[in-house]
């Protein structure tokens, strides 16, 4: 086969409409190529010229598209055919003997519009390409497969209300996914389903337009306007889809506000504070917002000002509030008119008188049975220190002011007046005095007077009373403080006084508890004698003070250590009151530079006519005096403590013994018994000092031996144990270790025998023998002085 020259016939279809009408296998397609020549055994360039496939889509069918046919196929199948590309082997295919190309399966265009696929011619024994490799198109014919839906869902707007007809209210928007470029597939057409006659629509541009004039947002507020969109430019096969928009009107200040009575009645106690509500009214608006903000206002038919109003922002109703107390005796009824306006007013819907409304308002005071009322809200009176008792000092005064006009009762409330300084006529209310007064304690009360009804509810008011006490002169001036002046020895008369540093003796002011109208003025004097006093006199400076001056010169302490001056001081009331107080003026040997000792050593020393080093020299030796009796004192006290600690080693030390108290009776031998052994507690010996401890046993021993020979009435017996006693009470080393009981004396001859615990210790070694009924027992507790209550040891 020359491979030069390889002619390659394929029929291709050309007409449009043959497509449409023939889709047989026998279709082929034909790509012509030309040759260019060349050198022998090289290939020449072709040219392809081929043109585009169609398939329609969705077509259960499956169909032979077009045959592809190479020049050298001889129809001895030696001519291989492969298609490559998209959608090759899967959506379509190419039978490698025939060369015709078949779809696989449907196919969607909204999915893909066209298929690119190479075609090639291979020599099966060579398996090399006869023709070069050919490219072609497969486009996906479109069908009306698809409904339209709409865009930006859901559609809400919002329109004013009154607007005019045309207005555009919003542009609904619908989509096909159908080739708009294919027939009217594609082609939509927008219509009203519902919403007319009051909402159009354009049917190719889906503008919503109004189509009735002024809709009324008071009458109907809302719409719901269906809208409908379908294909193949509404005719009748096609697809349709519809929306609901929604259209609100906005509102507009169209309506005024209007009250729905001519009579508003309230009614409210006389009692009521300033303040209280006394009712609601609302004038209906219509509108909504800002359009229905009103204002109330008041017109007082009555012209009293009784009342005010004010609007709740809240809910536009009028509040109306009481402006000034009520009285129920003075007016029972008031009338008052009432407006509302819009705070926004449009005239481009109503005229601006529409903008508001009147109404009347009616308000009955209903009567209250109120407290007594004061003539005044407050009292103050004045009354003079000096004043009686039973002075009338003021008078209140108190009515009921309901129908009844009952009785007032006064008091003065408990704890305004804590000194019950006044009283109160109950019947009257006039107050008097009921105590001396005194300004200079309290020159202001502050009463609380209650008034109270005397029948029905017996309600009470009260009302706050002030009395100002008015001063009089019953105070005498006195010195402003207890002066002591000094002068210094050597002061010529008249020469200024080094320690005052000024011409005077000393300088004088008075105080005066009183507070008379034009102030204090006070007159200082000496007291009026038969002598001129030699020696001072006082200066008065008139300005409320004085000073006092020495008459003559040459003070020593050596004559006179101390003189004595009268001052008198009188004030400028009437009647004028005086006082005279005594100062004593000290002589001083001051010091070279011009100090008086004013205190300490020094002064004391001089008050003692001594001179400071003999003041010095005795108080040296009053030190050393009690440092002295400080040593011996802290002396005792070491040799006290160390006894004591001797003494406390001593008895840890010292043996103990023990006494034996023997006891028997006459002819308690004859049974052989021994006698009763009673243990006394043990102590630690004395000393030497003292008397030996077996002589006081010994002592002890003889005496109840023959006490019953004596008796302890005797005077021996009483004065040894007298003695003991007082060995025991001034011994301080002897501790009470022994103690000895005493026993009641029982009597003599008495049968009973002793209750002494002594018995306890005898030995029963025999029957019973009889007793003596001479029992030898005396009473031992005169001896001691002991109560005849012990009984034990």
């Amino acid at each position: 086969m020359d491979c030069t020259v390889l002619p390659m016939m394929i029929v291709v279809s050309l007409l449009p409409g043959y497509l449409l009408a023939d889709r047989s296998p026998n279709s082929v397609y034909i790509l012509q190529s030309t040759t260019i020549p060349s050198a022998p055994h090289q290939r020449v360039k072709r040219g392809w010229i081929w043109n585009e496939l169609f398939v329609e889509e969705e077509d259960p069918i499956l169909r032979v598209i077009g045959t592809l046919k190479s020049d050298s196929d001889n129809g001895d199948f030696r001519i291989k055919y492969v298609l490559s590309g998209e959608g090759a082997g899967d959506v379509f295919q190419i039978d490698e003997y025939t060369g015709e190309i078949s779809s696989m399966k449907t196919v969607d265009r909204e999915e893909k519009a066209s298929y690119i696929l190479q075609a090639q011619a291979i020599d099966r024994l060579t398996d090399q390409p006869v023709e070069p490799e050919s490219e072609f198109i497969i486009k996906v014919k479109d069908i009306n497969d698809n409904a339209p839906y709409f865009q930006n869902e859901p559609y809400v707007s919002s329109i004013p209300e009154m607007c005019p007809m045309g207005t555009t209210v919003v542009r609904v928007t619908a989509t096909d996914a159908d080739d708009p470029l294919s027939g009217n597939n594609a082609k939509l057409i927008y219509s009203i389903l519902q919403g007319e006659p009051y909402f159009s629509v354009e049917p190719k541009t889906g503008v919503i337009v109004t189509s009735w004039p002024n809709m009324d947002r008071e009458a109907r507020e809302k719409y719901l306007v269906v809208v409908q969109v379908k294909d193949m430019m509404g005719l009748n096969g096609g697809y349709s889809a519809t929306t609901t928009v929604t259209i609100t009107l906005s509102d507009v200040n169209d309506n005024g506000p209007t009250f729905q009575h001519n009579l508003y009645t309230f009614t409210l106690a006389e009692s009521a504070a300033p303040g209280t509500t006394v009712g609601r009214i609302l004038a209906d608006d219509g509108d909504v917002g800002v359009n229905a903000r009103m204002n109330y206002s008041l017109e007082d038919l009555e012209e009293s000002s009784t009342f005010r109003i004010q609007t709740d922002p809240v809910t536009q109703e009028g509040v109306i509030l009481l402006a000034k107390p009520l009285d129920y005796e003075t007016k029972r009824r008031f009338v008052i008119a009432v407006e509302a306006i819009n705070d926004h007013l449009d005239t481009r819907f109503l005229s601006a008188y529409e903008f508001s409304d009147r109404t009347t308002v009616k308000i009955l005071v209903e009567d209250v049975d109120e407290p007594p009322v004061f003539s005044a809200a407050v009292y103050e009176w004045k009354v003079p220190e000096n004043a009686v008792v039973a002075t009338q000092v003021g008078s209140v005064s108190a009515r009921d002011t309901d129908t009844a006009n009952n009785p007032i009762k006064y008091s003065i409330a408990k704890g305004s007046d804590m000194r019950n300084l006044l009283r109160i006529d109950p019947n009257n209310g006039t107050v008097t005095v009921a105590k001396p007064l005194d300004r200079e304690t309290a020159d202001w009360h502050n009463l609380t007077i209650a008034a109270m009804e005397t029948r029905a509810g017996y309600l009470s008011s009260s009302v706050e009373v002030f009395v100002r006490v008015l001063d009089v002169n019953d105070n005498a001036p006195q010195l402003s403080r207890n002066y002591q002046p000094i002068i210094c020895e050597g002061t010529q008369a008249g020469e200024v006084n080094s320690y005052t540093h000024a011409n005077v003796i000393q300088m004088m002011s008075a105080t005066d508890p009183d507070d008379p109208m034009g102030g204090h003025h006070f007159y200082f004097s000496m007291v009026q004698e038969k002598n001129t006093n030699p020696n001072f006199t006082i200066r008065d400076n008139q300005d409320n003070t004085a000073g006092i001056l020495a008459r003559r010169s040459s003070f020593s302490r050596k004559d006179r250590t101390q003189y004595v001056l009268p001052v008198v001081v009188t004030d400028s009331g009437s009647p004028a009151m005086s006082s005279t107080s005594t100062l004593t003026i000290s002589v001083c040997a001051c010091q070279p530079a011009g100090h008086c000792p004013s205190g300490g050593v020094e002064a004391f020393a001089l008050s003692m006519g001594l001179n400071l080093q003999s003041l010095m020299g005795l108080l040296v030796c009053l030190a050393t005096l009690a440092v002295l009796s400080t040593l011996i004192v802290a002396v005792r006290r070491h040799r006290k403590r160390t006894q004591e600690k001797l003494s406390v080693n001593e008895m840890d030390t010292l043996e103990y013994s023990e006494k034996i108290l023997r006891y028997s009776e006459p002819n308690s031998n004859q049974n052989n018994c021994p006698p009763a052994q009673v243990p006394l507690r043990p102590h630690l010996s004395r000393r030497e000092r003292r008397l030996r401890r077996e002589e006081v046993a010994a002592s002890i021993r003889m005496s109840l031996r023959h006490s019953h020979l004596i008796g302890p009435e005797d005077e021996v017996f009483r004065q040894f144990i007298m003695d003991r006693l007082v060995e025991a009470d001034q011994d301080p080393y002897a501790p009470p270790f022994d103690c000895l009981r005493t026993y009641a004396f029982e009597g003599t001859g008495s049968v009973t025998g002793s209750l002494s615990s002594i018995e306890s210790f005898t030995l029963e070694c025999g029957p019973e023998r009889p007793r003596d009924p001479t029992t030898r027992f005396f009473r031992l507790t005169p001896w001691l002085g002991g109560a005849e209550e012990e009984t034990s040891f």
